[in-house]
């Protein structure tokens, strides 16, 4: 059903970044339960109105590389995948190490000095994963190689455009300004492929904190935040500081003209207005003029008689 002037988007992705997972349990700095972020996250995404078409998780997917991790993170994704009809697209960051990455999430094994791009159709959205990974360092970087076979791919162009997905975003860090020694290094001859292609959107993530930009005159840039931990752009007193709150991920919905993102927290926080859902079917039934009148005008009474004010299932 369409409320307003827009049609429902073409695609919609989920994009998650810096999952940070470690084994048997183990709490980041002691505190920060990586696992529970996951899951968070997965349920948060299982509440949605519209499912994922994708699931994009933008690097630093294991704090420390380990293959359990790895198990762990395809043990929980996977069937959460599955039941919302979502492909999963894994991503290299610098947390990562490329053999068991690549063991342990594609059952492959890998050359560890090969970077691990990939190329995904999504019914005529191609969604390019680039591995900006440099084997021992936090900092990005693309090869001559990668560079190339990346402009050989978009020499043509796909049939809704392409996004691009990296751990290294290719923007500036205004805010936690000590990040930008492990940006992505070269970020003109990143953007010298880029320019004039059909790309509509690059995805990333490392900066633990929501970001947008523009790269390559004019192509928007989309920073997810962490499922762990959050980089506190304000901290107080503070040369870096890393907080266990605000956890986000990003809904990317793509649009034939346009691709509008929303920032999706996972805490849980108390409701103070809302509608049951059974008032759903209610509004299906009227005319959009109907549903513009109820909702629109002022002097409604529609707030009036259906706002639920009792505290909400949380399930």
């Amino acid at each position: 059903m369409q409320y307003g002037q827009h049609p429902a988007p073409r695609f919609s992705i989920a994009h998650l970044s810096d999952v940070h997972l470690l084994p048997d349990g183990v709490r980041q700095y002691g505190v920060v339960d990586p696992v529970a972020g996951l899951r968070l996250a997965l349920a948060r995404l299982s509440r949605l109105e519209r499912r994922p078409d994708a699931l994009v998780f933008t690097g630093d997917l294991a704090d420390r590389a380990d293959p359990e991790a790895y198990d762990c993170l395809r043990e929980l994704v996977e069937p959460a995948a599955a039941e919302m009809g979502a492909e999963v697209v894994w991503v290299m960051g610098n947390h990562d190490e490329r053999a068991p990455f690549a063991r342990g999430l594609w059952g492959e094994d890998t050359d560890p000095e090969r970077p691990l791009d990939r190329v995904h159709d999504l019914g005529g959205l191609r969604l390019v994963a680039l591995d900006t990974t440099v084997p021992g360092w936090h900092h990005g970087e693309l090869s001559d190689d990668q560079l190339s076979g990346l402009a050989d791919v978009l020499s043509e162009p796909a049939e809704h455009g392409t996004v691009l997905a990296m751990h290294h975003p290719p923007i500036p860090v205004p805010m936690v300004e000590v990040n930008a020694v492990i940006e992505l290094h070269d970020q003109h001859r990143l953007a010298e492929v880029v320019r004039g292609t059909d790309v509509r959107q690059v995805l990333g993530g490392h900066f633990h904190y929501s970001s947008y930009s523009t790269f390559a005159d004019g192509v928007p840039v989309s920073v997810a935040s962490a499922s762990c931990y959050v980089s506190d752009p304000a901290p107080l007193q503070r040369f870096i500081s890393g907080v266990d709150g605000h956890q986000s991920f990003t809904m990317c919905h793509v649009y034939d003209d346009r691709i509008v993102h929303t920032v999706v927290p996972l805490a849980d926080v108390p409701e103070v207005s809302g509608f049951p859902s059974d008032v759903r079917a209610e509004v299906e039934a009227l005319s959009w003029a109907e549903r513009h009148d109820m909702f629109a005008r002022k002097d409604s009474d529609f707030n009036s008689v259906h706002e639920d004010h009792s505290p909400r299932d949380r399930g």
